[in-house]
């Protein structure tokens, strides 16, 4: 089992930074790829990024590429979703997940664990 909890959400103005933050407990953090998810109300949740167990690859959306990163401390047990130049469209709540298996997956269904969720708000 893995226990996930995100933090660092909050009311952001367009353009601006936030940076959050998810910290894991149980099983070796260091085995696992962990991806970061959205969903913003009435829409499905969506992939943003993922970054693989040692931290060496990662991936995103296209929606969030250039403006976003991804990073991870596995001495810490944490990973992190570095958001700048946010928009309103980012607004959603956020949620970390992971999974043994080496490929930053896309798709919700191959996360095994799931945070509870951060809500980012995005106002112009």
């Amino acid at each position: 089992q893995v226990q996930l909890v995100e933090s660092g959400g909050g009311l952001v103005q367009a353009g601006g930074s936030l940076r959050l933050s998810c910290a894991a407990s149980g099983r070796p953090f260091s085995s696992y790829t962990m991806g970061w998810f959205r969903q913003a109300p009435g829409k499905e949740r969506e992939f943003v990024g993922g970054v693989s167990a040692n931290g060496g690859s990662t991936r995103y959306a296209d929606s969030v590429k250039g403006r976003f990163t991804i990073s991870r401390d596995n001495a810490k047990n944490t990973v992190y979703l570095q958001m700048n130049s946010l928009k309103p469209e980012d607004t959603a709540v956020y949620y970390c997940a992971a999974k043994p298996t080496l490929y930053i997956a896309a798709t919700a269904e191959t996360y095994d664990y799931w945070g509870q969720g951060t809500q980012v708000t995005v106002f112009s």
